[in-house]
């Protein structure tokens, strides 16, 4: 067999394969024992018909098109390991030319990984935000906390920001009531939002047993987006009294004696959390360092798949939340070209991203163990509430096993760039990030290792099920 690359773009080839007939004779051989299986000829057995007597019967077009289809796939993965091509979708494969007992040629089109040269990465320079817990920050959580402890107890006033209040709903549009539009005995807390706009506003200054009509839209059903009416009426309002912040709140509330003692595990709380939010923002500069110094050519079709799947993606979440992306983007004072423009610059700096992790992966000579692939697949089951094992079978079933790995092997690629980084906060002191621990506390080297080792659980067969499918 005998193949020519030609490059359309540096991320779409065209491969112009030759393959000698005898080569074909494997294929044709199977493809006439296969049809003789399907007929039926007069004195001969099913199977055993013989290929003279097929060619007049079916046609040797039909025999040489099943050997075709046979073996083109073949002839066209061997034609990308022999010119070094990684496919990136599926090819446009096209038949030039046929000749019986002669050659075949075809010719296949392909969007490709593009070649990259990855500038020196070691010690890339990186500034991240301060970490910063203030006092507002504790006393919020605090306060949070305090509220879980509070007693409501009925007042004969009318309702005011803070207060918790019984109420009924009733939404109609031009007379009719609006079907789902009820809800009855429904508690809610006076300024707290994210309900319906206009709500805290009509609320606030009523008393039980009075009611107000206001304008505003749904969040949910086939009005989504309408202006509605909607009555409310108050059945009960309650003041919430409020624990004293002192020793006996905190042995309350807490495993602490005293109230200074909870305040400093509140602190050492949102001081790990901001910690682990500056190691994400850290992981982003350094990488976003590394991409502004080297051009990476992206593949159209693949950034309008990827583009269409976020969008869509954005659309799906919008209407679990029940609010169309009109609305959202009303909401945000962002217009249609704007959002569109974000969207498409953030595809395209995650594909960038890929390729470049990709390579860096394959210059570090990354790999994925077992025990690697098992905590990947138990955490990627965690964060869509899914049974462990369930999702374990479920990728090993559908063969997203090799998606997996890649995750995997970009993020350590990703690891190796932030370690030998220069990550500053913006008062110029260095930020911690390699023994960084995943409740966002600095830990040594040794109490690193051991706890990634602890997160792997048990889940039966996955490394070595997993094993199988890839080698497959």
């Amino acid at each position: 067999m005998k193949s020519a690359v030609e490059t359309l773009s540096p991320t779409r080839a065209k491969l112009t394969v030759e393959v000698p007939f005898e080569e074909l004779k494997p294929s044709l051989d199977a493809a006439y024992q296969q049809i003789a299986k399907q007929i039926n000829v007069p004195g001969f057995r099913r199977g055993k018909v013989p290929p003279q007597v097929i060619d007049r019967q079916v046609g040797r077009g039909a025999v040489l098109n099943e050997a075709i289809n046979d073996v083109l796939p073949k002839a066209y993965t061997e034609a990308l390991q022999e010119n070094n091509l990684t496919p990136l979708a599926q090819p446009e494969i096209e038949v030039t030319k046929l000749e019986d007992n002669d050659s075949l040629e075809f010719t296949a089109e392909v969007d490709i990984k593009p070649e990259i040269t990855i500038p020196a990465y070691d010690g890339l320079e990186a500034s991240v935000d301060d970490l910063a817990v203030s006092d507002e920050d504790i006393d919020e959580q605090v306060e949070a906390l305090r509220g879980r402890f509070g007693t409501l107890s009925d007042v004969e006033r009318a309702a005011a920001d803070g207060d918790f209040v019984v109420i009924d709903l009733a939404a109609s549009q031009d007379g009719e009531a609006v079907e789902g539009g009820e809800v009855s005995d429904f508690s809610y807390q006076v300024g707290k939002g994210g309900m319906i706009d206009g709500l805290d506003e009509a609320l606030t200054g009523l008393s039980a047993g009075e009611s107000a009509t206001f304008t505003s839209q749904l969040v949910s059903g086939d009005l989504v987006g309408q202006d509605v009416e909607i009555a409310v009426t108050v059945k009960q309002v309650q003041e919430q009294e409020l624990p004293e912040l002192d020793d006996d709140f905190a042995q309350e509330a807490s495993e602490f004696d005293t109230l200074a003692e909870l305040t400093d595990d509140v602190r050492e709380r949102l001081t790990r959390g901001k910690r682990l939010e500056q190691a994400a923002e850290a992981r982003d500069a350094v990488l976003e360092a590394l991409l502004e110094k080297v051009e990476i050519p992206l593949p159209e079709t693949m950034v309008t798949e990827e583009l269409n799947a976020r969008r869509q993606s954005v659309e799906q979440q919008l209407g679990f939340a029940g609010m169309t992306l009109e609305k959202y983007l009303e909401d945000e004072g962002q217009t249609q070209e704007e959002f569109e423009a974000d969207l498409e610059r953030r595809v395209r700096d995650a594909v960038a991203a890929q390729f470049l992790l990709d390579e860096i992966a394959e210059k570090e000579e990354i790999g994925v163990d077992q025990n690697e692939l098992t905590q990947h697949m138990v955490r990627r089951a965690q964060q869509s509430g899914q049974d462990p094992q369930e999702f374990v079978n479920h990728m090993l079933e559908h063969n997203h096993v090799p998606e997996l790995v890649s995750e995997i092997r970009r993020g350590k690629a990703l690891a190796v760039l932030v370690e030998t980084a220069e990550v500053k906060d913006a008062s110029g002191n260095p930020v911690e990030l390699k023994n960084l621990l995943p409740d966002g506390s600095i830990g040594d080297p040794e109490a690193v290792e051991e706890v990634e080792a602890a997160e792997a659980p048990e889940v039966a067969e996955a490394p070595e099920a997993a094993e199988e499918k890839t080698e497959d």
